[in-house]
């Protein structure tokens, strides 16, 4: 009878499993399971060797397909538990091993997943010639976990065949830094060496994601919401299936009691540490909602940068570790969206010691507008630039310069007032950069028009001059860099383009060679 039994749940289990019924795939080898421990159970008492490899080979099986719907089901701490329990029976069962290294690739923990990889070789040689080969996986974990420890990506080819085919495939990253109480808020992150101008600090897949294109209409408030609800959805589902996750979570600041926050150490977001991750932790929906409310990232804002097909929707991501990156007026970080992955790099040169950045808004706008951005993200922001500026404007010139910009001033003239007004002030270094940048608009209208420049262009800075002051203390940005490569235009001057490429890396990163920098800059200037 138990025979019979075990014979008609397993071939029920099957069939939920081939169909990819994987709930009911879960709840079929359960009882699979149950049925197996309790026949070997019974069997010890009267032993029958046998019989019991039998019983044995079946709950290995039925613990790997039990596994395998649970990874499907994104319930990866379980179907781990089930390959383990797996590999106790049988250490060499090729469909745990293959099962297990699967799902360590999706846990981005590359070296054990290139181990599980190469003992199922071992276990079955003939299964390198499979349509699914795992010569496949062993390349794979390879370059993923070269690139993982190197930082040495390269996205040439992608961009410049037009962002054809999928993304490619990125690994989890952390660069020279390392976390730190911060003095802008809270914890911040922090350079652990010099870094030069584009250098990747990180790259990050996102908890979640949640994109689509937004009406233009009224209705696009309410298109807004339903996103961030099934945002919402799908991060406290990936918290409650993984608990690693949720330990991660319950590291990020919920806005409240900033400066008593403990500080994680960095190891703790590399992978591999989920391997000693134990932990009881039950996600809290309220603390969710308050951290998704802190930490999650746009994938258009001002200091980022999207690739590829998710160019045109509008995205929201949840970046556990970039979560850590505090707002400066005087950013030295951008990011690019690659994917549901976030790569964080360097868009200035960068000493040790000093806290990575980026801004929350435009950098390229007056202090006043940004006082108000700062309002609306419920902090202030005290940077050196934002003490400058607060005391520049209470200088009448820039005053009566932003009134006569509000009513149509030539921007050529409002630009030779400023420098004339900096030159009569002494201001020096950075503090020209900051009222450049602030300024922006103004000058990259006057750049932009023959006819503004025939008449201010030998009273004013020359555009490299200018780029490249704010460029000291605003990092590498796309408007900076369209002006710059509009410039060389016009002037033909392909000696300069090494300039622009340069200023480029700080955009886009060091990830692409000289012929794809070369087509981002012709994309970011039009």
């Amino acid at each position: 009878m138990a025979e019979e039994q075990m014979q008609q749940l397993r071939s029920k289990a099957t069939e939920l499993l081939l169909r990819e019924e994987w709930e009911e795939a879960v709840l079929a080898y359960c009882q699979v399971i149950n049925l197996c421990q309790d026949q070997i159970s019974k069997t010890q008492q009267h032993p029958d060797p046998d019989h019991l490899s039998k019983l044995h080979r079946s709950l290995c099986l039925a613990l790997s397909n039990r596994a395998e719907a649970r990874s499907r089901l994104r319930e990866f701490a379980l179907a781990l538990k089930d390959c383990d329990q797996a590999l106790k029976i049988g250490s060499t069962h090729f469909k745990t091993l293959l099962c297990k290294g699967k799902l360590l690739l999706n846990l981005n923990r590359y070296s054990m997943a290139l181990d599980c990889f190469k003992a199922a070789l071992l276990a079955d040689p003939q299964a390198s010639g499979n349509a699914e080969s795992l010569n496949g996986y062993l390349e794979k974990c390879k370059k993923l976990e070269f690139l993982s420890r190197t930082g040495a990506f390269d996205l040439s080819d992608w961009v410049v065949n037009g962002y054809r085919g999928k993304p490619p495939e990125l690994a989890e990253y952390i660069g020279a830094v390392q976390i730190r109480k911060s003095g802008i808020s809270g914890r911040g992150l922090f350079a652990t060496k010099n870094i030069d101008a584009g250098t990747l600090v990180l790259v990050t897949k996102a908890i979640a994601t949640e994109r689509g294109i937004l009406p233009s209409e009224d209705s696009g408030e309410n298109a807004q919401l339903v996103m961030w609800k099934n945002f919402i959805d799908k991060v406290s589902g990936f918290v409650t299936q993984c608990p690693r996750t949720c330990i991660l979570m319950n590291t990020l600041s919920t806005g409240e009691d900033e400066e008593g926050l403990a500080v994680p150490d960095i190891s703790l977001f590399r992978p591999e540490a989920e391997e000693n991750s134990h932990s009881n932790e039950k996600p809290d929906m309220g603390r969710i909602l308050s951290v998704l409310d802190v930490n999650s990232l746009v994938e258009d804002a001002v200091s980022a940068k999207v690739l590829g097909k998710n160019s045109g929707y509008y995205g929201v991501g949840l970046w556990l570790l970039a979560s850590f990156i505090n707002h400066s007026c005087s950013p030295n970080a951008r990011r690019l969206h690659v994917g549901d992955y976030v790569m964080v790099h360097t868009s200035r040169d960068v000493k040790a010691g000093e806290e990575i950045t980026f801004t929350y808004y435009d950098a390229l706008s007056p202090f006043n507008k940004r006082k108000e951005m700062t309002k609306t993200w419920g902090f202030q922001c005290n940077c050196k630039r934002c003490k400058f500026e607060e005391e520049m404007c209470a200088k009448q010139e820039i005053r009566e310069i932003e009134i006569g910009l509000e009513r149509g001033m030539d921007m050529g003239g409002a630009v030779y007032k400023l420098e004339e007004g900096m030159r009569r002030w002494v201001v020096r270094g950075k503090g020209k950069g900051f009222l450049r940048a602030s300024f922006w608009s103004a000058y990259s209208e006057a750049y932009g028009s023959d006819k503004s420049m025939k008449r201010w262009g030998r009273r004013i800075p020359a555009v490299d001059a200018a780029v490249d002051s704010i460029l000291e203390v605003a990092g590498s940005d796309d408007r900076l860099l369209k002006v710059l490569v509009d410039g060389l235009k016009k002037s033909n001057g392909v000696a300069d383009m090494e300039r622009a490429l340069k200023l480029g890396r700080g955009v886009y990163g060091k990830a692409f060679k000289k012929q794809a920098l070369r087509t981002l800059l012709e994309l970011g200037s039009h």
